[in-house]
């Protein structure tokens, strides 16, 4: 559902050259994987014998039972759709090889031969194998067409099996099927161990000729720092790819005599690792990751340099297979369904604290540059921002002071500019004056509600009806003002609006839509939140306190006043501010009341944006980050409000587009920009029917 498959990797007990106990083990293995409802399992490189038999690969008796094992092990999962990956020696046109077998519905669905034979210190493959290259290669030459199958694929014959496809390309059968339609479609790719290791893996063409799913059989041995350089390769080669890459190595059953092996496994999906063992473990071992093909689908189509390649001529060399088993899901009850997959409820936030400083750290020396240039380029003499004391406003100052102690510039060149209006609460106004102050800035209070006042009267408007209009009156007359503050004092309004208010079209056009350099634009909501509470954390190193006694105890009382100022700010709900507060002056207007959480269109963006998922996938994933449990509520949001929330982020994402055809210019920090110019391009006049439709059907 939804182009998940569950994908098992293992590492099984065996004894070397003892083929009937290794079998028995890979079977049982196996089952396990099926029980969990695995669509494909990978066990190590020459599982069924043992990698390190040596000079025994050349005994007769070891090659037949060795195969004899192999039919066995398929015959005992003849009326399932799983798809087994098993190693063993193979004897073919008069050679022997290191190969992988690929196993379903009892049969052999092909083979594929290692290509590259490590024959270096402890390694000498090239004692006991061949190379797979030439019989990979085989079909190109059309004077051994007579030797191919009717889809142009080396074939051999093995006794009482028939012709087996020789190739490391697999694919479903029906290229016609919804799958391939829906984007769901599953392509193998197969390389072996040392295959990975070399200056061109096989993996890049598989995967650029559309595998999207690399599996590797592998018996890697354990040195000191190995297993992180062989975890790098597996992760790297995966981004590179854009594929799943399932990797199951050798364990530490294999013969001691010169190696040892860890039983390393590991799944990875384009650049994260998903699941990952390396335990030296004395018992088998089974890791499980539900992968997203649809995911890695939608984003090759994004990508030029799978786009540009002709693929065609690799496609008839491809296996078939039957269609796989997907992770069984009821949408009624998604949290069982992805049982071996984490789906975070923030995408744009790590949870590892650690890593999540490093990208806050990174982001806001991005925002700084990108405001340093813009600055000396346009050779403004002072830099204007309006200063509501909210999220978006706190961190672009934030940028904006750390821009100028970049540039050497005297912070009192900034101009903070404070606008109350209607809705304008003592918290907000407090917290930003405050703000202003412990930073050394120059501000400037301008009351606004006497010029809306007269402007409510010039065109006609009545005060006391609080509707769009008595709200985007006030956001434009703040923007007048900074924009003609910035006219007379030679500088530039510094723009505040974020990710997730461009997304939603949460601005009034011509007002806080507008800016002369927007330094926000690319940071959503919750990311801007925790920008803000890494720098309140980091304070005492980030801030140098201007305006304040040179006194180290005075700067540093500074530097926790500014923290506490900031951590207020943290807590102060996200609002507009331009309706009347309430009879006890608290904020009235708040926008997650009105919009729904904004960690809830945070996600919808990130998957709607970056990988084209449709509206019943989004609300899939919603429900499994956000917890659903078996009687169908979330932990933290019912499926009605998830649904709510789903409706209203489409209908404004496509209604609003005409803003983001026209933002001004700001750095793009992550993976996700809206503007036309970076990587959004979308007509303004755009339908939304066709995804609302979809939603009724919810």
């Amino acid at each position: 559902m939804f182009g998940f498959y569950r994908i098992a990797s293992v590492c099984p007990t065996l004894k070397v050259a003892d083929t009937e106990y290794n079998t028995d083990e890979i079977i049982r293995c196996g089952l396990l994987a099926k029980n969990e409802g695995a669509a494909v399992v990978v066990f190590p490189e020459l599982c069924i014998t043992g990698y390190t038999c040596s000079d025994l690969f050349h005994q007769e008796l070891l090659l037949k039972k060795s195969f004899a094992s192999l039919l066995k092990i398929a015959k005992s999962f003849d009326e399932t759709d799983m798809v087994l990956a098993v190693g063993l020696p193979l004897r073919m046109f008069g050679k022997l090889y290191n190969c992988a077998a690929l196993l379903q519905r009892g049969k052999i669905i092909g083979v594929t031969p290692k290509i590259y034979l490590p024959n270096q210190r402890e390694f000498y493959e090239k004692r006991h194998f061949n190379s797979g290259r030439d019989l990979l290669n085989y079909a190109a030459d059309a004077r051994n067409a007579n030797c191919c199958n009717g889809n142009g694929v080396l074939t051999c014959s093995f006794d009482g099996v028939g012709e087996v496809p020789v190739t490391n390309f697999f694919t479903v059968k029906c290229f016609e099927s919804y799958a391939d339609i829906g984007g769901d479609e599953i392509r193998f790719g197969v390389e072996l161990c040392e295959d990975l290791w070399t200056a061109a893996p096989p993996s890049g063409n598989l995967a650029l000729a559309g595998a999207n799913v690399i599996l590797n059989l592998s018996a890697s041995d354990a040195l000191v720092g190995k297993g992180d350089y062989r975890r790098n390769l597996v992760m790297n080669q995966s981004a590179r790819c854009m594929a799943a890459y399932v990797y199951a190595s050798a364990g530490v059953h294999e013969s001691t005599t010169d190696m040892v092996f860890s039983g390393h496994l590991m799944i990875a999906e384009n650049g994260s690792m998903l699941a990952e063992r390396k335990n030296y473990s004395r018992k088998s071992e089974i890791i499980f990751a539900d992968i997203d093909v649809q995911r890695l689908n939608a984003q090759r189509l994004s990508e030029g340099c799978f786009q540009d390649f002709d693929s065609t001529g690799y496609f008839a060399k491809a296996a078939t297979f039957t269609a796989l088993p997907v992770v069984a899901n009821d949408l009624r009850n998604p949290a069982e369904g992805l049982k071996y997959r984490y789906i975070s409820p923030m995408p744009f936030v790590p949870s590892d604290v650690s890593h999540r400083d490093s990208n806050c750290r990174e982001i806001f020396n991005i925002q700084c540059a990108g405001l340093a240039k813009r600055l000396e380029s346009s050779y403004a003499k002072r830099a204007v921002i309006g200063l509501s004391g909210g999220l978006d406003s706190t961190l672009a100052l934030l940028v904006v002071v750390e821009t100028f102690k970049l540039l050497n510039r005297p912070l009192n060149e900034i101009l903070v500019v404070t606008m109350p209006g209607f809705g304008t609460t003592k918290r907000t106004k407090n917290n930003a004056v405050a703000m202003a102050e412990l930073l050394g800035v120059e501000l400037r209070t301008i009351d606004i509600k006497p010029s809306c006042l007269q402007h409510f009267k010039d065109i006609g408007h009545d005060a006391a009806k609080l509707d769009v209009t008595y709200e985007n009156v006030q956001a434009r007359e703040r923007t007048k003002i900074l924009m003609d503050l910035a006219n007379k004092e030679g500088g530039i309004v510094v723009g505040t609006g974020d990710l997730s208010e461009i997304a939603l079209g949460w601005s009034t056009y011509n007002a806080d839509h507008m800016s002369m350099y927007a330094v926000n634009c690319d940071i959503p909501k919750t990311l801007v939140r925790h920008v803000v509470a890494w720098y309140a954390d980091h304070v005492q190193e980030l801030m140098v306190a201007a305006a304040v006694s040179d006194e180290k105890s005075a700067a540093s009382d500074a530097k926790n006043a500014l923290a506490e100022v900031l951590r207020d700010i943290l807590d102060t709900p996200v609002s507009p501010e331009l309706l009347p507060a309430d009879v006890n002056g608290q904020i009235a207007q708040k926008t997650e009341s009105i919009l729904g959480a904004y960690e809830i269109h945070d996600f919808y963006l990130y998957h709607f944006a970056k990988y084209g998922a449709e509206p019943a996938k989004l609300l899939y994933l919603a429900e499994t980050a956000f917890g659903t449990n078996p009687e169908g509520t979330c932990a933290k949001y019912p499926r009605v409000e998830l649904v709510r929330v789903l409706k209203l982020f489409l209908k404004r994402f496509f209604a609003q587009q005409f803003k983001r055809s026209c933002i001004p210019d700001g750095p793009k920090v992550g993976t996700i920009s809206l503007s036309p110019r970076a990587d959004w391009r979308m007509p303004s006049d755009a339908s939304s029917a066709d995804w609302l439709k979809e939603i009724e059907k919810l």
